[in-house]
């Protein structure tokens, strides 16, 4: 999965953040919702192609790139002994 930042207004969905992003219902995380981050800012998790996919609209500007950041979002989960 990415994380995706995105600029939105207060009452904003995640329907209103996939249909800025140009992105459908299945490549977002529904149960990791939209979250507010502080006033204006959201996140919302996304499978890796449509953050390929968004990276890739973003280069050719058919995605606001003053209102959206693409970042990793690495599994985290606890150390196994033998990585020691």
């Amino acid at each position: 999965m990415a994380m995706i930042q995105v600029r939105l207004p207060p009452e904003a969905t995640l329907a209103d953040a996939l249909r800025l992003l140009g992105l459908a219902d299945e490549d977002a995380d529904a149960g990791y919702g939209l979250v507010a981050v502080v006033p204006g800012l959201r996140v919302l998790r996304v499978t890796e192609e449509a953050a390929r996919r968004l990276i890739d609209d973003l280069a050719a500007g058919r995605v606001p790139a003053h209102l959206v950041d693409v970042f990793s979002d690495p599994r985290v989960g606890p150390q196994d002994p033998d990585d020691r």
